[in-house]
Protein backbone atom coordinates (compact mmCIF):
# COMPACT_ATOMS: atom_id res chain seq x y z
CA UNK A 1 0.00 0.00 0.00
CA UNK A 2 1.42 3.45 -0.52
CA UNK A 3 1.26 6.20 1.65
CA UNK A 4 1.59 10.00 1.36
CA UNK A 5 2.90 12.37 3.46
CA UNK A 6 -0.83 13.46 4.54
CA UNK A 7 -0.94 13.15 7.66
CA UNK A 8 -5.38 13.16 8.62
CA UNK A 9 -5.08 12.24 12.79
CA UNK A 10 -2.51 13.20 14.97
CA UNK A 11 -2.11 13.23 18.79
CA UNK A 12 -2.15 16.69 20.22
CA UNK A 13 1.07 15.69 21.89
CA UNK A 14 3.70 15.59 19.01
CA UNK A 15 6.85 14.50 20.76
CA UNK A 16 5.18 10.72 20.58
CA UNK A 17 2.74 11.45 17.71
CA UNK A 18 0.29 8.79 16.49
CA UNK A 19 0.17 9.66 12.76
CA UNK A 20 -2.00 7.64 10.65
CA UNK A 21 -1.43 8.46 6.61
CA UNK A 22 -3.96 7.20 4.02
CA UNK A 23 -3.70 6.93 0.76
CA UNK A 24 -5.07 9.87 -0.94
CA UNK A 25 -7.28 7.83 -3.32
CA UNK A 26 -8.66 5.86 -0.43
CA UNK A 27 -9.81 9.00 0.94
CA UNK A 28 -11.27 10.49 -1.92
CA UNK A 29 -13.41 6.58 -2.07
CA UNK A 30 -14.45 7.42 1.13
CA UNK A 31 -15.96 10.76 0.53
CA UNK A 32 -17.53 9.84 -2.98
CA UNK A 33 -19.09 7.07 -1.14
CA UNK A 34 -20.01 9.46 1.92
CA UNK A 35 -21.47 11.90 -0.88
CA UNK A 36 -23.43 9.26 -2.35
CA UNK A 37 -24.74 8.11 0.53
CA UNK A 38 -25.99 11.10 1.78
CA UNK A 39 -27.30 12.64 -2.21
CA UNK A 40 -29.60 9.07 -1.97
CA UNK A 41 -30.70 9.37 1.85
CA UNK A 42 -31.95 13.57 0.76
CA UNK A 43 -33.68 11.44 -2.24
CA UNK A 44 -35.56 9.12 -0.17
CA UNK A 45 -36.21 11.41 2.79
CA UNK A 46 -36.63 14.87 0.77
CA UNK A 47 -38.23 16.23 3.76
CA UNK A 48 -36.07 15.28 6.78
CA UNK A 49 -33.34 16.83 4.30
CA UNK A 50 -35.82 20.33 4.43
CA UNK A 51 -36.18 20.03 7.71
CA UNK A 52 -33.16 21.05 8.77
CA UNK A 53 -33.39 24.47 7.83
CA UNK A 54 -35.26 26.72 10.01
CA UNK A 55 -37.60 29.51 8.72
CA UNK A 56 -37.42 32.57 10.61
CA UNK A 57 -41.38 33.26 9.72
CA UNK A 58 -44.36 32.11 11.60
CA UNK A 59 -45.40 28.46 10.30
CA UNK A 60 -48.27 28.37 7.56
CA UNK A 61 -51.23 26.58 9.09
CA UNK A 62 -54.01 24.17 7.20
CA UNK A 63 -57.10 26.05 7.09
CA UNK A 64 -60.15 23.86 6.00
CA UNK A 65 -62.47 26.26 3.44
CA UNK A 66 -65.86 25.08 2.57
CA UNK A 67 -67.84 26.12 -0.61
CA UNK A 68 -71.08 25.66 -1.87
CA UNK A 69 -72.44 26.90 -5.12
CA UNK A 70 -72.71 26.17 -9.21
CA UNK A 71 -70.30 24.08 -10.51
CA UNK A 72 -69.49 23.10 -14.96
CA UNK A 73 -66.99 21.56 -16.83
CA UNK A 74 -64.98 21.75 -19.54
CA UNK A 75 -63.74 19.86 -21.87
CA UNK A 76 -62.86 19.88 -25.62
CA UNK A 77 -62.69 23.27 -26.38
CA UNK A 78 -60.07 23.74 -23.98
CA UNK A 79 -58.33 20.25 -24.70
CA UNK A 80 -54.60 20.93 -25.48
CA UNK A 81 -54.23 24.47 -24.19
CA UNK A 82 -52.08 25.64 -21.24
CA UNK A 83 -53.68 25.93 -18.06
CA UNK A 84 -52.42 28.14 -14.85
CA UNK A 85 -49.85 26.22 -14.04
CA UNK A 86 -48.36 25.42 -17.29
CA UNK A 87 -49.22 22.08 -17.74
CA UNK A 88 -51.44 21.18 -20.98
CA UNK A 89 -54.75 20.58 -19.84
CA UNK A 90 -56.01 17.43 -20.24
CA UNK A 91 -60.32 16.64 -19.72
CA UNK A 92 -59.56 12.75 -18.93
CA UNK A 93 -57.48 13.78 -15.39
CA UNK A 94 -59.31 14.61 -12.24
CA UNK A 95 -58.57 18.82 -12.50
CA UNK A 96 -60.38 21.60 -11.84
CA UNK A 97 -60.27 25.86 -12.16
CA UNK A 98 -60.67 27.83 -9.33
CA UNK A 99 -60.62 31.48 -8.63
CA UNK A 100 -58.24 31.90 -5.82
CA UNK A 101 -57.10 28.49 -4.34
CA UNK A 102 -53.82 28.16 -4.83
CA UNK A 103 -52.85 26.56 -7.79
CA UNK A 104 -51.63 22.64 -6.92
CA UNK A 105 -53.75 22.11 -3.91
CA UNK A 106 -56.33 19.28 -3.13
CA UNK A 107 -60.43 20.20 -3.18
CA UNK A 108 -62.80 17.40 -2.08
CA UNK A 109 -65.75 18.06 -4.94
CA UNK A 110 -69.58 16.30 -3.67
CA UNK A 111 -72.46 17.08 -5.69
CA UNK A 112 -74.93 17.70 -3.87
CA UNK A 113 -77.75 16.08 -5.82
CA UNK A 114 -76.73 13.05 -5.41
CA UNK A 115 -73.46 12.96 -3.01
CA UNK A 116 -71.23 11.61 -5.10
CA UNK A 117 -67.33 13.34 -4.20
CA UNK A 118 -63.96 13.34 -5.86
CA UNK A 119 -61.05 14.77 -5.48
CA UNK A 120 -59.82 17.19 -8.02
CA UNK A 121 -56.44 19.19 -8.03
CA UNK A 122 -56.67 22.95 -8.84
CA UNK A 123 -54.23 23.64 -12.06
CA UNK A 124 -56.23 26.50 -13.48
CA UNK A 125 -57.89 29.50 -13.05
CA UNK A 126 -61.69 30.41 -13.83
CA UNK A 127 -65.08 30.06 -14.23
CA UNK A 128 -65.48 32.58 -16.23
CA UNK A 129 -68.65 33.37 -14.89
CA UNK A 130 -69.25 34.92 -11.92
CA UNK A 131 -72.53 33.02 -11.09
CA UNK A 132 -69.90 29.56 -10.60
CA UNK A 133 -67.41 28.81 -7.75
CA UNK A 134 -65.60 26.12 -9.80
CA UNK A 135 -65.07 24.35 -13.38
CA UNK A 136 -64.60 20.83 -13.31
CA UNK A 137 -62.68 18.85 -15.89
CA UNK A 138 -64.91 16.53 -17.81
CA UNK A 139 -63.54 13.22 -15.64
CA UNK A 140 -64.01 14.71 -12.60
CA UNK A 141 -67.77 16.31 -13.84
CA UNK A 142 -68.23 12.30 -15.09
CA UNK A 143 -67.27 11.02 -11.64
CA UNK A 144 -69.52 13.21 -9.39
CA UNK A 145 -72.56 12.82 -12.23
CA UNK A 146 -72.42 16.30 -13.24
CA UNK A 147 -74.26 16.36 -16.58
CA UNK A 148 -74.34 20.17 -17.03
CA UNK A 149 -74.43 22.62 -13.60
CA UNK A 150 -74.80 21.50 -10.84
CA UNK A 151 -74.85 22.35 -7.25
CA UNK A 152 -71.44 21.22 -5.41
CA UNK A 153 -69.77 21.66 -2.02
CA UNK A 154 -65.94 22.17 -1.88
CA UNK A 155 -63.37 21.61 0.70
CA UNK A 156 -59.87 22.09 0.82
CA UNK A 157 -57.95 19.43 1.81
CA UNK A 158 -54.41 18.83 3.30
CA UNK A 159 -51.76 17.37 1.29
CA UNK A 160 -51.15 14.99 4.25
CA UNK A 161 -54.80 14.03 5.16
CA UNK A 162 -55.20 10.21 4.92
CA UNK A 163 -58.56 11.46 3.31
CA UNK A 164 -57.01 12.17 0.84
CA UNK A 165 -54.70 9.44 0.80
CA UNK A 166 -57.60 6.90 0.31
CA UNK A 167 -59.34 8.79 -1.70
CA UNK A 168 -56.78 9.22 -4.32
CA UNK A 169 -55.71 5.85 -4.34
CA UNK A 170 -59.14 4.60 -4.73
CA UNK A 171 -59.83 7.11 -7.64
CA UNK A 172 -56.77 5.09 -9.58
CA UNK A 173 -58.56 2.31 -8.45
CA UNK A 174 -55.12 0.86 -7.63
CA UNK A 175 -55.53 -3.68 -6.78
CA UNK A 176 -54.63 -4.64 -2.70
CA UNK A 177 -52.04 -7.12 -3.14
CA UNK A 178 -52.76 -9.35 -0.69
CA UNK A 179 -50.09 -12.48 -0.16
CA UNK A 180 -51.52 -16.05 -0.49
CA UNK A 181 -54.63 -14.39 -2.77
CA UNK A 182 -53.31 -13.18 -5.97
CA UNK A 183 -49.77 -15.19 -5.95
CA UNK A 184 -46.89 -13.81 -5.91
CA UNK A 185 -46.10 -9.98 -6.43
Amino acid sequence: MHLDSKKLLTDSDNSSSVVERFNSNSVKRVFTRASFSLALLALVFPASATETTKSSGPAKTFQHLIEIGQASWYGHQFQGRKTATGETYDMNLMTCAHRSLPLGSWVKVTNLKNRKTVMVRVNDRGPALDSRIVDLSYAAAQAVGLKGIGKVRLDTMHAGDPELTNALLAQVRMPLLIPGILGRY
